[in-house]
């Protein structure tokens, strides 16, 4: 398909177009370049970007169905790019997200994309932030993330969505300590799902103090309890994020979040196009083993060639 059919087909709200311009981001086809210069900056710069992230069993999926559901009552149109592992054959995505959220693949505002996390620890692969532009692009004032679940190793959430939600349950235990310095500390929200069952309370008193000690004083509920399998929670931790939304937006935190994340993606997309002739002339180097005096033997071979 041609940019401009692509281009059209996301000004129209074309599913299939979105799918193909996704690809062929991820593919760094020909057309991909024009392409994403050619997207609609208004659209990209109004849109929200959500990061759902959080341990395994935490109800992470539930609760992006729940918020997926909650955002069409409203009348918005949806994305959601689901982060999974990688198969280590293919590098594609193995969960399939798409499976957990059947409930919305007959909307046509409600486009979805499982997006392989490609081995990268930080959780989300250098396409992502295209793929959001592109969705946001094709009308989608919303956008969600949910990443694999692996908890602290999922620091680019932070970078990629200009909000970040961390989804927790009771009966953790010793591993909500264990990421107190990490994840838990920079979230903005911090969700107590399944908070029917015995230490909810507890565990959102934890939570609590981890805001008090950031002495972030904007007004705004920062730790919140749902029951997503019910539905229950949802439009009160909505209405929050909204909050949230707009003081960010006036206090300018948000432009400044989304020019590091411009950065952060620029260097994820050089090494990912250096990584084959890296690849090529690490096979040229001198027998060291030391990993990093092999990269700056590759450095110098590159500044020497250009």
């Amino acid at each position: 398909m041609k940019t401009e059919d692509l281009l059209a087909g996301l000004n129209s709200h074309d599913p299939r177009a979105i799918g193909r311009a996704i690809s062929a981001v991820e593919n760094n086809d020909d057309c991909s370049a024009k392409l994403l210069a050619s997207l609609n900056r208004d659209a990209i710069d109004n849109c929200l970007v959500l990061g759902i992230t959080g341990p395994p069993g935490a109800g992470k999926s539930t609760l992006t169905s729940s918020i997926i559901k909650q955002l069409r009552e409203q009348q918005k149109r949806v994305g959601i790019i689901a982060i999974d592992p990688s198969s280590p054959i293919s590098g594609g995505a193995i969960l399939g997200d798409r499976i957990r959220m059947m409930d919305h693949a007959l909307d046509p505002d409600v486009v979805l994309r499982s997006m392989a996390t490609r081995g990268r620890l930080g959780g989300l692969c250098a396409s992502a932030g295209a793929a959001v532009r592109i969705m946001a692009a094709a009308g989608c004032g919303t956008i969600l993330i949910e990443t694999v679940g692996v908890g602290q190793s999922e620091m680019d959430i932070i970078r990629l969505a200009d909000i970040t939600m961390m989804v927790l349950a009771p009966g953790f235990g010793d591993d909500i300590q264990a990421m107190k310095a990490g994840l838990l500390e920079v979230a903005d929200f911090l969700v107590v799902n399944k908070s029917d069952i015995a230490g909810a309370e507890a565990l959102s008193m934890d939570m609590e103090h981890i805001f008090a000690a950031r002495e972030e004083e904007d007004g705004i509920k920062r730790v919140l309890q749902t029951i997503a399998s019910q539905h229950r929670g949802i439009i009160e931790l909505l209405q929050q994020i909204d909050a949230f939304a707009d003081h960010i937006n006036i206090s300018g935190i948000k432009r400044s979040r989304r020019r590091k994340a411009l950065d952060a993606e620029t260097l994820d997309w050089v090494s990912e196009m250096l990584q084959p002739d890296l690849l090529t002339l690490m096979q040229t180097l001198p027998g060291t083993n030391d990993p990093r005096l092999r990269a700056q033997e590759l450095i110098k071979i590159m500044q020497n060639t250009h």
